[in-house]
């Protein structure tokens, strides 16, 4: 058992955020014996773009599909019918380190400051305490806990992703220092974790039908009754929110024999050509609470990166790949502007590039 074979800091950190043992040797066979692998990535079958109407454009403001999509979702959120999921984990790296929730982002704000106060302002104007939940990772937590115990907003439920353990490209332990190396196994561990955490329970208790997910680093992805309307309107479990392209590459909406769902980069065949899909997941969705309430076999991405100049794998799950297993609404928002709801902060340089829009965008309320 792998518990056995790591040392004694190791285990202790195993343990504590959930680790699942068996499966990680399970895993580490399929590495080993090649089934697990680059060429894994890659769907099987027919692959074709989504059709036009596949996507569902988010209203226009002011016309009659928008007042009833903005009434529709006001009314969901004063009545304490909606919570903000925000994913705060990961493996804090691109910021030297720093986790990125604490960054200052705008005016001495951080990223989280922006989050959870304007979710807080925005629960203020309707008389109503949004709820939210924070999912961190083992090398956010403590970061995010202590950053947010010193913000004026309310308390936050909090839950943690999984760890696991990278590996070498023959299934062995990869080592760091002597040390097996530990990551975050991406936020696939959300449709997990929420619910064995006994979070979701704790939405539930509230009253709450519907959690809108978004990174902690896209301020665009506020709370906008416009989206949350849409979404309860469509009457589907899951919306996702997709944007135009505007030379974005990675996951996007496709159809796999037919079926339509969410495909990531690795997983659309080399032939195919993504540039044929105008949208792209901006990882944003809402979701009705009583989907969640089940287990979902989600597909493991072998990944191959490069620690202390040595390629390590890992093996990450994503969890907007619950479009393949819900029915969904795959909404087209826009990306930019005072309504914009995609402004991503991936590298220290993307803050000084997106400042200024990012400045004119929470200057416009939601409520307005």
């Amino acid at each position: 058992m792998i518990l056995d074979e790591v040392d004694p800091r190791t285990r202790a950190l195993l343990e504590r955020y959930r680790f699942d043992a068996a499966g990680f040797e399970s895993l580490r066979a399929r590495v080993a014996a090649g089934e697990l692998s680059p060429d894994s990535n890659v769907v099987r079958g027919t692959v074709e773009p989504p059709r036009d109407d596949d996507l569902t454009p988010l209203p226009s403001p002011e016309s009659d599909e928008w007042r009833l999509a903005r009434d529709t979702g006001l009314e969901a959120i004063a009545a304490g019918r909606v919570a903000q999921v925000v994913l705060a984990g990961g493996m804090a790296t691109r910021f030297g380190g720093v986790v990125k929730g604490t960054v200052d982002a705008l005016d001495g704000r951080s990223f989280l400051s922006w989050k959870l106060g304007e979710t807080a302002g925005f629960g203020e104007a309707l008389g109503v305490e949004v709820p939210v939940a924070l999912m961190t990772s083992f090398q956010t937590d403590d970061a995010t806990r202590a950053h947010v115990a010193s913000l004026p907003v309310p308390d936050p439920l909090w839950f943690t992703q999984s760890v696991s353990l990278r590996l070498t490209e023959a299934g062995d332990l990869f080592l760091e220092s002597g040390r097996p190396s530990s990551y975050a196994p991406g936020h696939g561990d959300l449709v997990d974790a929420i619910r064995t955490s006994g979070v979701l329970e704790a939405l539930r208790v509230r009253g709450v039908e519907h959690v809108a997910v978004s990174n902690v680093d896209n301020l665009g992805a506020r709370l906008d009754p416009v989206v949350v309307g849409a979404h309860a309107l469509a009457g589907r479990p899951l919306t996702v929110e997709v944007a135009r392209k505007a030379g974005d590459m990675g996951g996007a909406p496709a159809r796999v024999d037919g079926r339509l769902g969410l495909l990531e980069g690795p997983q659309f065949p080399p032939a195919f050509d993504q540039g044929s899909i105008r949208v792209f997941n901006t990882n944003s969705a809402t979701i009705c609470l009583e989907a969640l309430d089940r287990p979902f076999d989600l597909p493991w991405l072998y990944v191959l990166k490069h620690v202390d100049g040595r390629p390590a794998v890992q093996l990450e799950r994503l969890y907007h790949q619950i479009a393949w297993e819900l029915s969904t609404t795959f909404l087209e928002v826009q990306r930019s502007g005072p309504r914009g709801r995609f402004f991503p902060v991936k590298e220290p340089d993307d803050l000084d590039r997106v400042r200024p829009e990012l400045r004119a965008m929470l200057r416009a309320s939601v409520l307005e």
